[in-house]
């Protein structure tokens, strides 16, 4: 017999059991890893369904009245008076019946393809959606929302990135639901097409038709009803008016579209892409016209001020026009008005009807915006250039507190009497020399005498003392930085290019003590579902008690001097503080007489103005302000603060108890207490007493031992220059920092700037502005 024996019968069954064992038990596996994941799916199904009948029992009523009435954001001042309505239109409501069926086909076709077949909401769509997110293709649709839900959207919630939330989506959702179960189909495109936004403050498909075409929906060709049809999903862009490429591609797609749900044939299309998007259109708009609620006398008023409200709610992620918002702000109407009043109504005298103004008020304790004029005589302009925040023009000396004399005390602790000299000075590397306006040099006088006479040779010299890198972070501390990595010039020192709100905020601290806070103008926003947010300035020590004060008590003299430059903005009894800025024309401009700009920054503990004066075209023959005229920012400012001042006076400032109190030469004078100074005979020096007191916070810089900080000033200068006869060269620099999204200016270095009565030439840039229905640009 073999040894090689065939398995016996039971020993085959056997294994054949144990393969069926090992093959099922993979199978139970396999089963259970399938069960559990249904189970996981069922579980986050019914969690989700949880939280979304949890967000939709919380959602906000809607009523038809909210589905068919206009959206309206209310403006409102800081006394809670509605001052402007945005979005509320004269608006021709159209019934179903009266809407033509191509219309109603067109707007299906591209917003919500699916209308007739959902109930609200549209699981088709959502995939669909989500698909073509996934895949970066287009499958028609217009994202996951229904236009059902679209219209919810646009009655209750805002169109912010903030509001697109899982909350809100579900209550939309479940809102979407509930209007579809009370109204029909036709109503609710009804309500639709009534609603939306069609762009130039138009509401409704049918006062769209008038302001477009100026003729009633029932007149319009299919080409118009395509165009009318693509404009909602992006208003200014699908403007057929203003961009006749955009609006012509949305059209043809809204055509392709309708060719797709098969309500029109391709023929029928492609003829309607042949027509011209701009055939029909109407320049006198129909019967449309303005019909605010609000009145509409503030529109004129309040137009720069509100023109910054509305860029601040777009870049919040509002739309302004469609969110129903109600915004509150930090505008005092009264002072508003009356700064108006004074540049428009022969209050204060202008040189002609040319001449231009930008002015900001802000409140130095928190830093509301409580008044700006952006400009005057400017016919129906609306949102015009607003000349408070522009940063094209050169401030003048109003530039020296900022950038040479408050960074002098805040670093180097030089005392109000501190020697200065006023001799012949060139700028370091270069051949062009520095004057005054009388062209003359007054020896030594100290830094107070300099300042209230507004001499510009010793600021610059203080300037080279404090150094580059100190002046450039006390300016930034206040909101002031250069546009490249050049940084700043020297001769900045008597012209930087900021706007009259910077310099506002700016002055503001040396008001208040010290303390910066960010200029804003809004102080709380309400959505329509009823979500508030509430804002605020948050205030940041950026120099010292000494250093404020010491700079307001000299700047009172500019005002209240015999020699000072400001005696035009004197306020009998009223405890003030400012300074005087014009700029020349530079040599070989071919005015011989005259000034640029003309500037007044000026402040009590209440408010603080800057304001400028001159023309948008500078260069323009007659266009120089003249004598006569270069105090009209000194008087703006006398009428405004007068006013301010009278509904609430502000008390005077207090010595702080960081500063002493001193006489030299039989006149009142300050020092920072604990520092002293001695004159060596070669070169000046300040020194901080070890035992002294220094009442600088966390945010201000440390004040360093005498030979340091002098060393550090010195070498600021030192890197380019050889010593205090100025051969160093100067660093190259933008100007201006801007505001809101503004055009800031690029310095040259071949124009010249004074003060008012002891400025002087000095090679810092000419800068014209632009008129207002162009963007800003630098001068040449």
């Amino acid at each position: 017999m073999s040894d090689n024996k065939r398995p016996s019968r039971q020993t085959r069954m056997q294994s054949e059991k144990n393969g069926k064992s090992g093959s099922h038990s993979t199978g139970s596996i396999i089963k259970r890893i399938i069960l559990w994941g249904l189970s996981l799916i069922g579980i986050l199904v019914l969690m989700g369904a949880v939280l979304f009948f949890y967000y939709a029992s919380t959602a906000p009523k809607i009523s038809e009245s909210e589905l068919s009435s206009q959206v309206a954001t209310r403006i409102y001042d800081s006394d809670n008076n509605v001052v402007s309505e945005l979005g509320a239109q004269k608006r021709e409501y159209v019934k179903s019946a009266s809407i033509p069926k191509e219309l109603k086909n067109a707007v299906v076709s591209i917003e919500d393809r699916r209308f007739y077949k959902h109930h609200g909401v549209d699981p088709v769509r959502i995939v669909g959606a989500a698909f073509s997110d996934l895949t970066h293709s287009s499958s028609g649709l217009q994202g996951g929302s229904t236009l059902t839900q679209q219209l919810v959207k646009l009655s209750v919630f805002s169109t912010a990135a903030s509001d697109q939330t899982i909350k809100r989506k579900a209550q939309e959702a479940w809102l979407a639901i509930n209007v579809e179960r009370h109204y029909s189909k036709a109503k609710i495109l009804e309500f639709y097409i009534n609603k939306v936004y069609m762009g130039n403050g138009v509401y409704g498909m049918q006062t769209a038709a008038q302001y477009y075409y100026g003729k009633n929906l029932s007149q319009l060709s299919l080409s118009q009803y395509a165009t009318l049809a693509g404009v909602p999903q992006s208003p200014t862009y699908y403007n057929p008016i203003s961009n006749a490429t955009a609006a012509t591609q949305r059209r043809n797609e809204v055509l392709d579209a309708m060719v797709r749900s098969k309500y029109i044939s391709q023929s029928q299309a492609t003829a309607a892409k042949k027509v011209n998007v701009q055939t029909g259109l109407d320049s006198s708009h129909g019967n449309t016209s303005s019909a605010s609620s609000a009145d509409d006398s503030n529109n004129k008023v309040i137009d720069s001020y509100l023109k910054q409200v509305v860029s601040q709610l777009k870049k919040k992620g509002y739309n302004p026009y469609t969110d129903g918002l109600e915004v509150h702000t930090n505008l005092n109407m009264d002072a508003q008005q009356h700064l108006y009043d004074t540049a428009n109504d022969g209050t204060v005298a202008f040189q002609s009807k040319d001449m231009q103004i930008g002015a900001a008020i802000t409140n130095p304790s928190n830093g509301k915006i409580i008044a700006m004029l952006g400009g005057r005589k400017t016919g129906n302009v609306t949102f015009g250039l607003n000349r408070a925040v522009q940063t094209d023009r050169s401030a003048g000396s109003t530039s020296k507190p900022l950038m040479d004399y408050g960074p002098a005390i805040e670093y180097l602790n030089y005392p109000t009497f501190r020697p200065v000299k006023d001799i012949s000075f060139t700028y370091p590397g270069t051949s062009k020399k520095l004057y005054d306006f009388d062209r003359q040099f007054k020896g030594t006088m100290t830094m107070r005498q300099a300042l209230v006479q507004s001499r510009n040779i010793p600021a610059i010299r203080t300037l080279q003392d404090v150094g580059m890198s100190k002046a450039t972070k006390f300016l930034a501390k206040l909101g002031i930085k250069p546009t490249s990595s050049s940084g700043f010039e020297l001769q900045n020192g008597i012209g930087l290019y900021i706007s009259p709100l910077q310099e506002a905020a700016a002055y503001a601290t040396f008001a208040n003590g010290g303390t910066y806070y960010k200029p804003y103008y809004i102080s709380s926003i309400t959505t329509k579902s009823g979500d508030s947010y509430k804002y605020s300035s948050t205030g940041k020590r950026v120099m010292k008690s000494s250093t404020a004060y010491m700079i307001t008590d000299m700047l009172k003299g500019v005002i209240n001097s015999s020699s000072g430059t400001g005696t035009a903005a004197k306020i009998s009894g009223v405890h003030q503080a400012g300074k005087t800025g014009t700029t020349q024309y530079p040599s070989g401009s071919g005015v011989s007489s005259g000034v640029m700009d003309s500037w007044f920054a000026g402040y009590t503990k209440h408010y603080s103005i800057s304001i400028w004066t001159g023309y948008d075209k500078a260069l323009v023959a007659g266009h120089a302000v003249t004598s006569t005229y270069e105090k009209t920012a000194q008087k703006v400012y006398r009428s405004e603060m007068s006013y301010l001042e009278n509904q609430n006076p502000s008390s005077d400032w207090s010595v702080p108890d960081t500063v002493s109190v001193v006489s030299r030469n039989g006149q009142r004078e300050l020092e920072v207490k604990g520092a002293s100074w001695s004159d060596t005979g070669t070169s000046d020096k300040y020194a901080e007493n070890n035992n002294g007191s220094s009442d600088a916070d966390s945010s201000s810089e440390v004040i360093v031992s005498s030979s340091s900080s002098m060393s550090e000033s010195k070498q600021d200068s030192e890197n380019s220059s050889s010593s205090s006869n100025n051969s160093s060269s100067v660093e190259q620099q933008p100007n201006g920092d801007g505001d809101d999204g503004n055009t800031d200016a690029t310095q040259s270095t071949d124009a010249t700037t004074t003060d008012t009565t002891s400025s002087a030439t000095t090679s810092t840039p000419t800068s014209t502005q632009p008129d207002s229905s162009a963007a800003a640009t630098p001068g040449q």
